[in-house]
């Protein structure tokens, strides 16, 4: 009876407006300050996980999972090594590649670029990244053909569209009676494509395999092979045994090798926001203190009352205690709601955003990656909201107590 009581008598002091409205007031600011903490975490931390999914898919799309290379530079009977790798169940795909540094020149603008060559029709990815192209066809690298598929920032800064000629300069040059000359070829722009990360976008151009083999003069002999695995974390393990499986003497790396500063420094960067975000969340919950502080002042008359009536210590902690949760959970609740709400459309708030403003929020000039990303994941929310959930039930504890230490002679003296 008692317990129904102190869950009767705690909904309304929460949600009564005849009296307390100070203190009414205060449990409002408390409430918008746990909701607004938990939505920031949930957001902050989306955002987190997005550019940790996004540099992971788009590096391991662009890179692979693993390679093989020959410390010549040139791998020679690569055909046999791709088919022992295909052997191996843990592999996927195996692609062969050129890779080649030079100029390309369009009109009166130059700039640096990597080339890679690619068999667009061998390509383990070529689905996935066929998603990345925004004009033209990847299927137009065609043996014979000399086109190049050119990122979108490196199309701009050369001012060229689908169609366009350029010109790569390769730093091996022709020695003749004249002199020494740069080696130069004309190629076609037939597709450009944007993978959203300026390493890529502003540096990168992809030609055929065949084509890049004739322009760097390697016959046929390639720069190495790009492995696909079932389980990028053991892709090392697996192109180790492929390694040796062919032979051995071979150079051999692995995604993580390649790029293992950047994931480190997001998961750095996420714990320590993490950390950060719930210190904001205690901060809030400890707002609930306060409140509790002057809701047992406020109700020092009705708890003398009670006790009077033969509510026990215990009945009057409850009470308490049950306010206070009530304003942790709604806050925990709504913070929960608009967190997801907003991580779940993060990209059009900001597309509508940059259109408002007419600006950039991630300058691919200065970013690794120019979108702002977003991936919600359930445990993130389970963690965050139950974290919430018990610093407010906390909060309440030293209140409550103070509460059930009120003498009814005391109070009631003068009253």
């Amino acid at each position: 009876m008692q317990t129904r009581y102190a869950n009767w008598l705690a909904f309304r002091y929460v949600f009564s407006k005849k009296r307390g409205r100070s203190v009414s007031s205060i449990s409002l600011i408390s409430l918008l300050g746990i909701m607004l903490a938990v939505a920031v975490l949930i957001i902050v931390l989306s955002v987190v996980n997005g550019f940790e999914k996004e540099l992971k898919n788009k590096l391991l799309l662009m890179s692979g999972h693993a390679q093989i290379e020959d410390p010549s530079g040139k791998l020679y009977e690569w055909r046999s090594h791709l088919n022992r790798a295909k052997e191996n169940d843990r592999v996927m795909a195996v692609t062969p590649y050129v890779r080649g540094e030079g100029l390309i020149v369009s009109g009166q603008k130059i700039t640096s670029l990597i080339f890679h060559g690619i068999n667009s029709g061998l390509e383990a990815q070529s689905q996935e990244f066929a998603k990345l192209i925004q004009g033209g066809d990847l299927k137009d690298l065609q043996q014979g053909s000399y086109n190049i598929i050119l990122g979108i920032d490196l199309a701009k800064k050369l001012n060229v569209s689908i169609g366009d000629k350029v010109i790569i300069n390769l730093a091996e040059g022709l020695t003749t009676p004249m002199g020494l000359f740069p080696r130069s070829k004309k190629l076609t722009v037939s597709a450009i494509f944007r993978a959203g990360m300026s390493e890529y976008d502003s540096n990168l151009a992809l030609l055929d395999l065949n084509d890049a083999q004739n322009l760097l003069r390697m016959g046929d002999s390639i720069t190495g092979l790009k492995l696909s695995v079932t389980n990028i974390y053991t892709a090392f393990e697996v192109v180790r045994e492929v390694a040796l499986s062919s032979g051995g003497k071979f150079m051999i790396g692995d995604w993580t090798q390649r790029h293992v500063n950047f994931f480190r420094s997001i998961q750095i960067t996420k714990s320590i926001l993490f950390v950060i975000l719930m210190l904001v969340i205690a901060v809030a919950a400890f707002n609930i203190v306060s409140t509790l502080v002057m809701a047992v002042r406020d109700k020092r008359a009705d708890v003398a009352i009670m006790r009077t009536s033969g509510i026990l210590p215990s009945t009057v902690i409850k009470i308490f205690v049950i306010q206070g949760t009530i304003i942790g959970l709604l806050g925990t609740l709504l913070g929960v709601f608009f967190g997801v709400i907003i991580a779940l459309n993060l990209e059009y708030i900001v597309i509508t955003i940059e259109g408002v403003f007419n600006m950039k929020v991630l300058s691919p000039g200065v970013y690794f990656i120019s979108d702002l990303p977003s991936d919600l994941r359930v445990n993130d929310i389970i963690t965050i909201a139950s974290i919430s959930l018990l610093l407010s039930v906390i909060s309440t504890f030293y209140p409550a107590w103070k509460a059930s230490k009120i003498t009814p002679s005391e109070v009631l003296r003068y009253d």
